[in-house]
């Protein structure tokens, strides 16, 4: 298939499968007389896991790992849980500053009972007066 079809079946744009192409997270696909590329449908699976990992937000590095280690079934997966133990920690610090966040907004936003700009207690906290 061509690299549009492929696009369309994986749902990615075809700039990003070049993209993955280029950093070796996809493998270079063969090219037909005409030079136009031709891929397989072992592409779309490859494709189909990086999406999917992308919206777990694993980074392009971790991804590249966990494609290797596809490649020797009789591996440890060992490398693939810590990739995904790492990224769940992530997310939980992440969770926990979001949480931070939202705690510091409801304090700003119930902290201010004025009409009026000069006696607005948001505006006074933010600028340390």
């Amino acid at each position: 298939m061509k690299i549009n079809q492929l696009a369309k079946q994986a749902d990615v744009p075809a700039k990003t499968i070049r993209y993955y192409e280029e950093i070796g997270l996809l493998k270079p696909a063969e090219r037909a007389d005409n030079g136009y590329r031709i891929y397989r449908d072992a592409d779309v699976h490859t494709l189909l896991f990086i999406r999917r990992c992308r919206d777990l937000q694993i980074s392009l590095e971790d991804i590249k790992t966990m494609i290797a280690a596809q490649a020797d079934d009789s591996a440890p997966c060992a490398n693939v849980d810590n990739i995904i133990k790492q990224q769940l920690e992530r997310v939980r610090v992440a969770r926990d500053e979001l949480n931070k966040l939202e705690q510091s907004l409801t304090m700003l936003a119930n902290s201010c009972k004025r009409n009026k700009v000069s006696e607005c207690g948001i505006l006074h906290k933010l600028t340390g007066d």
